[in-house]
């Protein structure tokens, strides 16, 4: 279950997750502007960066932890996506975070939104190097708000769900974290200038069913490179970290919202990765490939799209998959047939260069979890959702129930 370096840099291990939290090395993290109001103008601002403010008590209560926490209405510089991060990714929020926004084109605010808060089940496995680095922090999932200069922020603890005893206390250390993903890098193109990467991989043509070999490989979609959606490479850990193979395809939902246009999926993806990195204290983007509603495929952790590169998508389950996140929020809105069909056309490809049939089950070893316990074998699909591996909401009701759609497609690209 433990993955192996491909790299002299390697990766760094602190003791443990209760060391005191400090930022990752190449944070481009920046503190709070000095605005004081909804119209007062903070500094000029360079794109590409994350603004992080503590959040305050919002109630009488003054205490640590206190039950209502956030931010009053500001004038903040340029952001596209927000989320909320803690000092201890082992402490659970219970309650609600809420965000309003103002986008710079109209001057308008939006309507509360809500973000998920139960986003640990997005992480990599206990006792990895990455989990145990000391600098991850517990999250909210991020939200795809569009270009925005206003802010305002409320976080609310809440009795759980089935118990009659009163509100947890919120977590310390509440912070809100506002995204500019800054500048994409060249437009993605099929051919490179000699000498330079692609910036879109092409897809590769089927082959007729007649010379088609054993074990079955589908073709191989088109996928932005990171290149492609301009991943700042300075801001992950050097080096990469590999699995042994690729058995299973976890989908997942990036639960960052609809409101979005394909031709800002570059964007969303940039600040995710941004998110996780910066904000969360990840190595890496979390996941292995990313997917728009559109269906165009984006390359996500680096180390090479054809390579079993262990991401931090399925806490638990990492080892031995791949983590495919659709851009959005699929809980009550049906994910697209363009999506659907790259979800099938990259699992049928990647896993079938593992010899894995896509509409087969197979076994994977637990990492740790609250589903299984650490070294139990699990059978799943072979395409399963996040839900398959941890007791969670993701990929979302609409999505989860097309994923029996994904497996046949996906088997009819390797020709079964």
């Amino acid at each position: 279950m433990r993955g192996f370096l491909a790299s002299s840099t390697g990766v760094t291990c602190a003791a443990a997750l209760a060391l005191p939290l400090a930022p990752p090395a190449a944070a481009a993290t920046s503190p709070a502007p000095p605005a004081t109001s909804p119209t007062a103008r903070p500094p000029a601002y360079a794109p590409g960066g994350t603004q992080s403010l503590p959040l305050a008590p919002l109630a009488r209560d003054r205490a640590p932890g206190a039950a209502e926490q956030g931010l009053h209405p500001r004038h903040v510089r340029h952001f596209s996506l927000v989320g909320v991060v803690w000092d201890s990714p082992a402490a659970e929020f219970h309650g609600r975070v809420e965000v309003r926004t103002r986008a710079t084109a109209t001057g308008t605010w939006s309507d509360w939104q809500q973000l998920e808060t139960h986003n640990a089940e997005h992480a990599a496995d206990p006792g990895t190097p990455e989990s145990a680095s000391g600098r991850v922090r517990g999250a909210t999932a991020p939200l795809w708000v569009g270009e925005s200069d206003g802010v305002e922020v409320r976080a609310r603890a809440e009795n759980q769900p089935g118990t009659a005893r009163s509100a947890s206390p919120l977590p310390t250390g509440l912070r809100l974290e506002l995204v500019d993903p800054g500048k994409g890098g060249p437009a993605p193109t099929n051919r490179a200038r000699t000498g330079a990467a692609p910036s879109v991989l092409p897809a590769l043509p089927a082959l007729p069913a007649r010379q088609r070999a054993e074990p079955h490989v589908g073709p191989r979609p088109s996928i932005t490179t990171r290149r492609g959606w301009g991943a700042d490479e300075k801001l992950r850990e050097k080096g990469y970290v590999y699995t042994k193979k690729v058995k299973t395809a976890f989908v997942h939902h990036s639960a960052t919202g609809n409101n979005y246009r394909c031709s800002q999926a570059p964007s969303v993806v940039r600040s995710i990765y941004r998110y996780h990195v910066n904000s969360m204290g990840w190595r890496d983007l979390g996941y292995n490939f990313l997917v728009d509603k559109c269906g165009q495929i984006y390359e996500g952790r680096a180390g090479g799209v054809s390579k079993p590169v262990l991401g931090a998508h399925t806490l638990g389950f990492n080892a031995n998959s791949m983590g495919i996140a659709v851009l959005g929020t699929y809980s009550a809105t049906k994910p697209s047939s363009a999506a659907l069909k790259a979800i099938a056309r990259l699992t049928a490809w990647k896993v079938g260069l593992y010899g894995i049939n896509p509409r087969g089950k197979t076994y994977l070893k637990s990492g740790g979890g609250n589903l299984y316990r650490k070294g139990k074998k699990v059978r799943l699909n072979v395409i399963s959702g996040h839900r398959d591996g941890f007791a969670t909401n993701c990929p979302g009701k609409k999505l989860y129930a097309k994923l029996g759609t994904a497996r046949s497609k996906a088997a009819q690209y390797q020709g079964r």
